[in-house]
């Protein structure tokens, strides 16, 4: 096997503060490794600027005017972690044997590039970064993180324990994730669903170098339901079974107000009539709301928009 083309894709939000250590880390890296054979000279680290509002970009084109190892693509504006990851591997795509991406806040390991490579020349076309363990984790994080990847699982959604988005792909699988064209990215379902032989690297996750995080509880929660909701049609069927329980609860209630009216004992149906309505109206709304989430979703698949637009490109050219 040839020594491969590495490219490290890199997704940044405003990381300013920690952009410095990571273009250090990182290029210190790539250097250790061509230096050992395991990559080509002409591997690079990719930054995808998401839109960012502070001095992100212009410290990208810095890094690049003074090394050329550092390359770069800003979107126009933001359109989250996932569309800047895809962005940056469909970038990379025809520049590279393979790509790996990371985090910017350093937390994931650049070490586990080693791993990576190895996996790769073993003949992996998927080699996913996996946490060792979450002992750093708050008690609610672990619990929460925990849940999430078993509520997938019950939902059918295949996806790898631990795992984010520290992952290495082949070109082979770069090129098949491009044919995927829905507009609601969750890649951490998407890899697993190609199918290549895949294997995994375990890494100590480390606490953010600098900087804040850019995923807090409520965009990890929109996550989590984009998710569930691109790959599952289960929460669907329970609104099925919750409307076929609700018919014979009704039934049965039926059924013994009809007996005690027919042995003569008073029933006081106020409370119940008004409870039972509100309940109703309650299920009733939040059915619709579930449903229309996949009608939204479908909404936005449909009119088949470009997922990011790419205003500018500090690349090498395609070999």
């Amino acid at each position: 096997m040839k020594i491969p083309v590495l490219y490290v894709v890199v997704p940044c939000y405003n990381e300013q503060e920690v952009l410095p250590e990571t273009t250090r880390r990182l290029t210190a890296k790539l250097a250790e490794l061509v230096a050992t054979g395991q990559c080509s000279p002409a591997s690079r680290v990719l930054y995808v600027d998401d839109g960012s509002k502070d001095d992100t970009w212009r410290m990208i084109e810095a890094y690049h005017s003074q090394n050329p190892v550092v390359c770069g693509i800003k979107l126009a504006h933001n359109r989250g972690h996932q569309n800047a990851l895809l962005a940056g591997l469909m970038a990379a795509r025809d520049r590279c044997d393979c790509a790996a991406s990371m985090d910017a806040d350093l937390q994931d390991d650049v070490n586990v590039l080693d791993g990576f490579l190895e996996k790769y020349r073993a003949g992996c076309h998927v080699v996913y970064g996996v946490r060792s363990s979450r002992a750093s984790d708050t008690g609610f994080k672990r619990g929460t993180a925990q849940g999430f990847y078993r509520l997938l699982a019950h939902m059918g959604v295949e996806t790898v324990y631990n795992h984010a988005d520290c992952r290495l792909l082949s070109r082979r699988a770069l090129e098949e994730l491009a044919r995927y064209p829905e507009t609601n990215l969750f890649l951490r379902g998407m890899v697993p669903h190609m199918g290549f032989q895949s294997d995994v690297v375990y890494f100590e996750r480390a606490p953010r170098y600098a900087g804040e995080t850019k995923y807090p509880l409520r965009k990890m929660l929109a996550l989590a339901w984009n998710g569930i909701t691109s790959f599952s049609v289960k929460p669907l069927a329970a609104v099925t079974v919750l409307g076929a329980v609700i018919t014979l609860l009704s039934l049965a209630g039926l059924l013994a107000e009809a007996v005690c009216a027919l042995c003569g004992v008073a029933v006081s149906g106020l409370l119940a009539a008004v409870t039972s309505v509100w309940l109703l109206g309650g299920l009733v709304l939040l059915c619709l709301g579930l449903v229309g989430s996949y009608v939204g979703k479908v909404y936005g698949e449909v009119k088949a928009r470009p997922r990011f637009a790419v205003e500018k490109a500090l690349l090498d050219q395609k070999e």
